[in-house]
């Protein structure tokens, strides 16, 4: 018999999909593609005790297929939780498309898209995301009813941004108060890394409210625009996690929190709208909380956009999506509390609550 050794590193070669770490016991992970537009997608859905799965479509140019799957992984198995905390009658779900959105995204493109969408039969409801726009959605629409983030135009919420924005906004106000005694943001030192749409949105709040505001992005041109628009200040520096500040505002990708910046970190707070913010979610969890920084999880305080698109399937008004979005200010104060009293993460605190809801719904079942 012949004994092979394997590096670490190619052990989910041998078992691609079942074996990735991010696999998280997923219902469903479905793999489109189509010759003649060039769409690559991967959708993923975890979990749907609660409900449909609904999450949105990232179209991205990913160095390669594993890292596509890996995101969709973590992304859906967000969702699912972000649904569940926020008392949303939503399982959880994402899609990504490899490739270039600047390039790649032609209207046959997201015809073939919604096509595949529409092929699981209402199990995933999608909306945008990064890289997609409301007249996406609209386009997908043309082709199934499983899409929210359709434009108002044509009867949906809209452009999700502003809502996940303000959520974000609640939930960081939450954690200062927390933290200081007072939710007042007046002179308090905040770097937003990103702004896009819910980063510029955040931004706005955050200027309004007096806040000493720092950003960050990829994009000069953008920078600039968004500076000029706020009076805030672009970022200069080589090391933004080394900065003193009071708040830290991931907005761009996840994984921003790692073994890297930790040992960095020269903030009291980090409370951003970007999903997976902990490259390792018990880890890095837990050096936060032993550096006494305090941590506001990512997939409670930026629920805003799928509470906004979840008025779509339930025809609830404006009104009580801003009161269900104003509530993460409670649910994230409640959760400070409890991974306090508790001596555990402020993520495993909300994970915990989350996971309750689900288990209850199983049980029911």
């Amino acid at each position: 018999m012949k004994t092979e050794v394997i590096n670490t590193n190619e052990l989910h070669k041998i078992d691609p999909v079942f074996g990735q770490m991010s696999f998280d016991d997923h219902e469903q992970i479905v793999f489109c593609n189509d010759k003649d537009t060039g769409l690559k997608a991967i959708i993923g859905i975890h979990n749907t005790v609660l409900g449909p799965a609904l999450g949105g479509t990232r179209m991205w140019n990913y160095a390669n297929e594993w890292e596509a799957l890996n995101d969709v992984l973590r992304l859906s198995r967000g969702m699912t939780y972000k649904s569940a905390i926020t008392g949303l009658n939503l399982g959880g779900g994402k899609a990504v498309l490899i490739g270039d959105a600047k390039t790649q995204k032609t209207p046959e493109y997201m015809l073939k898209f919604g096509e595949f969408v529409h092929s699981l039969s209402g199990k995933y409801i999608t909306a945008e995301d990064v890289g997609m726009t409301t007249a996406d959605m609209d386009l997908v629409r043309t082709v199934t009813p499983h899409v929210t983030g359709v434009s108002e135009a044509n009867g949906g919420s809209g452009n999700p941004s502003p809502i996940t924005a303000y959520g974000v906004f609640m939930g960081l106000k939450a954690a200062t108060n927390y933290k200081f005694g007072s939710d007042n943001l007046d002179g308090k030192v905040v770097y937003v890394q990103g702004i896009g749409n819910v980063g510029e949105n955040l931004v706005k709040h955050l200027s309004e409210e007096g806040a000493k505001v720092y950003i960050s992005d990829i994009n000069q041109e953008r920078l600039e625009e968004v500076r000029d628009k706020y009076n805030v200040n672009i970022y200069t520096g080589s090391n933004l996690y080394s900065e003193e500040m009071d708040i830290y505002a991931p907005c761009a990708l996840g994984a921003t929190i790692n073994d890297q910046t930790i040992s960095q970190f020269n903030t009291k707070i980090i409370a951003g709208a970007a999903n997976n913010q902990l490259a390792d979610e018990q880890k890095h969890g837990k050096m936060l909380r032993e550096r006494g920084i305090v941590y506001a999880p990512d997939f409670l305080i930026n629920a805003g956009g799928i509470i906004n698109v979840y008025a779509e399937l339930e025809n609830y008004g404006r009104k009580e999506i801003m009161s269900k979005t104003e509530n993460i200010y409670n649910t994230t104060l409640e959760i400070l509390k409890t991974a306090e009293s508790d001596e555990i993460t402020t993520h495993q605190a909300a994970f915990n609550i989350a996971q309750a809801r689900i288990d209850a719904r199983k049980n029911e079942k």
